[in-house]
């Protein structure tokens, strides 16, 4: 199957998604929509009524007020559980707790009782509910996310994992890594998966204040998450959609080693449509982690844009649009001996991203959810100027790595289950290049002279000794001795498909149970195929509120 044929059929998928929507509201992903009316004792709607949803343990709040016909409405809401508290007028306060786990909408009405009854309710909004599932895992929302000391720059993603999730460490340059596993994670970004490493050095990292909420899944991977699931985000983006007003920011903060880093945002819309978009620009004369006690030679800079539209015609149907755009230029951090050489190596690394998502409700229990995806990531390495200043060679490289593919599946609930069944279709093309001399006349000489030092040039005289070690493939590559660049290019096309089933199962006494069988084919580099079955359990010691995993 050709890249072209490919690109067409992703764009013709987007295109489709947003024609359907315009014609047939509901969250992208494994957000989901809470709803409801709130009527007084005799079935009237209440209006002006505040609704407030929040969970205490992230930090997750949001505040909404009934319309003329008692309605109200939590849009883009991520998998957690909540309680839902209403306030109005003449009327005692009431309050829910809700479990949001994927897209199905949930309908949660309130009838309050009047003010002044002998009946006295107590509602504690910061009422602590457990979350009883079986994956092991780390809740963050936005509030806590602006609180965290980001401190890499051009990976504020990655410190956010590292310093909110157990089992997790960064490397020299920051970029996180599961416990035992190198690299081994994936980004689910409203449904979008993303498995191509996240190292600033190879790509972008999505800025943090686009984030609503992160699930960061260290044990019990569900089924719908394959290839690398040792660490798994599940990331849901902030939206603009059912704004009661425009809503921003803008926050500039200076560190150490001529430190700056700039980031807005702004959202906007209404029960229609919204939109939310994230800039953000860091500089540091510490970009990488130098190898000395000094900064020689580490300039560098990020800037990335994020933006997020929504559309949301009717109650049965919705599409978001995602769209992101990033760029890093850095310089190669330099040891003493390299910067004297006037070593002068840099990387550039730009990316896109384009993910629709368009969900449809069948009925209440019943819920269609289809992403189409493209990601580029295009990573360029430049040597120094003059080869020479390189040692012990000098290389350049070109890297275009581009992901097209599509994900969809289906989810329903019915009583204690909790089902989804969906598939994964995905095509990776990378085109590599590099190049590489020899620029060091020790490196691999011919021969050496009496006091052991190698001799130049590509012939031996009298009082020379051979090198055993010589390697004759790599003398046409050696610069000082008249040879060439040695230059490859490759390119690839790494195909992957695969389907899943899962159910999570609630039970009334605290059990729950996670079930699920995933089907992956791999067809690139090298060819497999893996069956892998799914399991988590789960029990809830209501009178201590503890779950045991």
């Amino acid at each position: 199957m050709s890249k072209q044929f490919v690109y067409k059929l992703f764009v013709t998928l987007s295109f489709a998604l947003f024609a359907s929507s315009l014609t047939f509201a509901q969250a992208p992903g494994t957000a989901g929509t809470i709803s409801g009316t709130v009527t007084d004792p005799n079935g009237a709607v209440v209006s002006s009524a505040t609704v407030n949803i929040k969970n205490a343990v992230t930090g997750f709040e949001r505040t909404a007020t009934t319309d003329g016909e008692g309605n109200y409405r939590f849009n883009n809401v991520p998998p957690n559980n909540y309680q839902i508290k209403v306030l109005a007028s003449g009327f005692q306060d009431a309050a829910q707790n809700v479990v949001v786990r994927n897209s199905v909408p949930i309908q949660v009405p309130f009838s309050l009782a009047v003010s002044g009854n002998i009946a006295n309710v107590t509602v504690n909004a910061d009422a602590i509910i457990v979350e009883n599932i079986p994956t092991t895992h780390t809740d963050v929302d936005q509030s806590q996310l602006r609180r965290l000391p980001l401190a890499s720059p051009g990976n504020g993603l990655s410190d956010a994992v590292t310093l909110t999730s157990p089992g997790v460490v960064a490397d020299s340059n920051g970029f996180f890594h599961p416990l035992g596993d190198h690299a081994q994670t994936q980004i689910s970004l409203d449904n979008q998966p993303i498995t191509d490493q996240q190292s600033k050095a190879f790509s972008t990292q999505l800025p943090v204040n686009a984030i609503q909420s992160l699930e960061v899944i260290t044990g019990a991977t569900p089924a719908e998450f394959g290839d690398k699931s040792s660490l798994v985000i599940n990331a849901t983006t902030r939206s603009g959609i059912n704004s009661a007003k425009p809503f921003g920011s803008f926050t500039s903060t200076v560190g150490r080693f001529r430190t700056f880093q700039e980031e807005g945002t702004f959202g906007f819309g209404n029960a229609k449509f919204g939109n939310f978009t994230a800039v953000n620009f860091e500089r540091s004369n510490r970009f990488l982690d130098s190898p000395e006690f000094v900064n020689l030679h580490d300039n560098g800079n990020s800037i990335g844009i994020f933006n997020r539209f929504d559309y949301s015609p009717t109650e049965k149907d919705s599409f978001h649009f995602n769209l992101f755009l990033a760029r890093n230029k850095f310089e190669i951090a330099n040891t003493f001996d390299q910067e004297a050489l006037g070593q002068d190596q840099r990387q550039r690394v730009k990316s896109i991203n384009i993910a629709p998502g368009y969900v449809h409700i069948f009925i209440a229990s019943t819920v269609l959810t289809v992403n189409p995806y493209y990601r580029l990531d295009q990573m360029n390495y430049y040597p120094s100027a003059n080869p020479f200043s390189d040692q012990t060679q000098t290389i350049s490289q070109q890297r275009r790595l581009a992901n097209a593919g599509i994900r969809a599946d289906v989810a329903y609930v019915k009583g204690i289950h909790n089902i989804k069944i969906g598939g994964q279709f995905q095509r990776t093309f990378l085109n590599e290049g590099f190049q590489f001399g020899i620029t060091d006349a020790g490196f691999n000489p011919l021969c050496f002279d009496a006091d052991g030092e190698p001799v130049e040039g590509t012939t031996c005289g009298a009082g020379t000794t051979l090198n055993e070690g010589f390697l004759p493939g790599l003398l046409s590559f050696d610069l000082t001795r008249g040879g060439r660049l040695f230059a490859f290019n490759g390119r690839a096309t790494i195909k992957q498909e695969a389907v899943f089933a899962q159910d999570s199962m609630n039970f009334k006494n605290g059990l729950a149970v996670s079930l699920g069988l995933r089907f992956d084919n791999y067809n690139g580099l090298s060819r497999g195929k893996s069956l892998q079955p799914r399991l988590g359990v789960s029990y809830l010691f209501k009178p201590t509120k503890t779950v045991i995993r």
